[in-house]
């Protein structure tokens, strides 16, 4: 799987809105009403992450969820990691 050069990354960045390229993977921090409404998406998002066998690093702290996405097995960004995080921003 080829990864994506820096520039690539910038790219493909103007396309997402919300998310920033942080210690070298994808970051996105999303604010709930509440611990349930996080919970809620946090499940969306595994739904996403398993269609797509790919998997994000998930933080949540009471009604804030932050998502993490690198392809691991490829040690750099990938189209997977840029394709999940515009389905993730669809489903919020």
């Amino acid at each position: 799987m080829e990864t994506f050069t820096s520039q690539q990354i910038e790219e493909n960045l103007k396309t997402l809105e919300g998310w920033a390229f942080v210690n070298a993977a994808l970051e996105k921090s999303f604010k709930f009403k509440n611990f349930k409404e996080a919970l809620e998406f946090i499940n969306k998002v595994g739904m996403l992450a398993e269609e797509a066998d790919h998997h994000p690093e998930i933080y949540n702290a009471y009604n804030k969820v932050t998502l993490r996405l690198n392809t691991h097995s490829a040690n750099g960004m990938t189209d997977k990691d840029f394709d999940l995080a515009k389905k993730i921003n669809t489903r919020k």
